[in-house]
């Protein structure tokens, strides 16, 4: 059984234009050239060495203003004309808070522990919970 909850420290926060709700994409790779910061905590000094090599990185992520219960555990998309079960949407309501985007990397600043990102789908202060490197071999699905 698993347990009935679990917790995690925030690594960072996001710096985003995005400071509502309205108006922030609901996808990191559609048609969104935006720019924003993940800025760590510094405490993770010498965690961003050798991530410059990566195109791209998976940024997990607290959805801080989902403090509702799930409800509806069925969705209608924006795009579609029947409810699905929340498993197979990619609604921001969910059951954990917790979202995923695979953002493009556009700088690394070791220093100052910034990462500048493209393509960002996140509102300015949202918690990181975790970046990984996007590796093409082991993370795309050409024929999916």
């Amino acid at each position: 059984e698993a347990p009935s909850s679990v917790s995690y420290a925030p690594i960072g926060v996001v710096r985003s234009p995005y400071v509502e709700r309205h108006g922030t994409p609901r996808q990191a790779t559609v048609g969104n050239d935006e720019l924003g910061v993940i800025a760590l905590n510094p405490e993770f000094r010498g965690s961003l060495k050798s991530l410059d090599g990566f195109d791209y990185v998976w940024v997990l992520a607290h959805m801080h203003l989902q403090t509702g219960k799930l409800r509806r555990f069925q969705i209608k998309p924006p795009r579609g004309d029947e409810r699905h079960g929340v498993f197979a949407t990619r609604a921001p309501h969910r059951p954990s808070p917790i979202s995923l985007s695979a953002l493009r990397l556009i700088d690394v600043d070791e220093e100052k522990l910034e990462l500048t990102v493209q393509g960002l789908d996140l509102l300015d202060g949202t918690p990181v919970l975790d970046i990984k490197p996007y590796v093409p071999y082991c993370d795309a699905f050409p024929d999916a």
